[in-house]
């Protein structure tokens, strides 16, 4: 069983990250995208604290401060610099291929956020249509066992609420995922449920947290579910959303990690069935 968690660290400053490096170490994901990841002490004491853990961490620290996205992966790795080569803001999709039978390849995504600024939204529509025009490029097989995950920054057509102001190249992203037959692994599992994993100040609901899974994937899709406890407890502003995908590691439960006395284990999840993030 393949276990993954999206969550977004709102560029932890140090004393929150140590909280949330407690939450997610006990825990036993299998892979974690980390999104809203900073240059700051927050974040390194995260990512240290993972390879600490004897985790895969693969993270490119912008050079202007802009924030970004980490994976950790309790699972080798190598890189997937075809995936990325042409995406405008590299330090936002960190790109992974798994030591798995099959192989999958993660690419973790942190949208950049925008109000209605003309540089923002030209930022963020350019890392959109970057990311797409990379999906693209990829054959179909490769795309059959691709996850991409993380706060996208978009809400769908069809959210509920419906809210004004969110642009057409916005909703298009998500209609690209899936053209390219990347499936909403949580919409896959839960057609019914409008879950929100951000709350505003006014208490409205967003559903900006996502994974996506290729048709490959589809049919080994287990559990999905967006977890309210990390922000709840003030650990982040955002609820973690999780996905089990029936894919062992290679060569059998703990084959390949670094941990030769903790083991890759499987962990049992409850589906959500109902209205989350209010």
């Amino acid at each position: 069983m393949l276990s993954i968690l999206t969550i977004n660290v709102q560029a932890a400053a140090l004393t929150r990250a140590q909280n949330l490096l407690t939450w997610l170490l006990q825990r036993d994901d299998h892979l974690i995208i980390l999104t809203e990841t900073s240059n700051g002490p927050g974040t390194r004491h995260l990512l240290t604290g993972l390879r600490a853990a004897r985790m895969f961490v693969t993270h490119q620290p912008s050079l202007d401060g802009d924030r970004g996205c980490a994976i950790a992966s309790r699972i080798p790795t190598r890189p997937a610099p075809d995936l990325t080569a042409g995406i405008s803001l590299p330090g936002r999709a960190p790109a992974v291929t798994l030591d798995t039978h099959p192989d999958v390849t993660i690419l973790g995504l942190y949208v950049p956020s925008s109000d209605r600024a003309p540089a923002k939204l030209a930022k963020k529509r350019a890392f959109l249509t970057t990311v797409t025009d990379a999906l693209t490029q990829l054959s179909a097989d490769d795309r059959a066992h691709l996850v991409v995950g993380g706060d996208y920054n978009v809400i769908s057509r069809d959210h509920q609420p419906r809210y004004p102001g969110f642009r057409p190249f916005e909703y298009e992203f998500l209609d690209a995922l899936t053209a390219l037959g990347l499936a909403d692994i949580h919409r896959t599992l839960h057609p019914e449920v409008q879950a929100h994993s951000w709350i505003g100040r006014a208490g409205n609901g967003y559903r900006f947290d996502y994974l996506h899974a290729g048709p490959g994937l589809l049919p080994h899709l287990v559990a999905a579910a967006y977890l309210n406890q990390p922000r709840l407890e003030g650990l982040t502003d955002h609820c973690a959303h999780s996905a089990d995908i029936d894919t062992p590691p290679a060569g059998g439960r703990g084959a390949g990690t670094r941990n030769t006395e903790a083991p890759l284990t499987s962990r049992t999840y409850s589906q959500t069935s109902g209205r989350i993030g209010g």
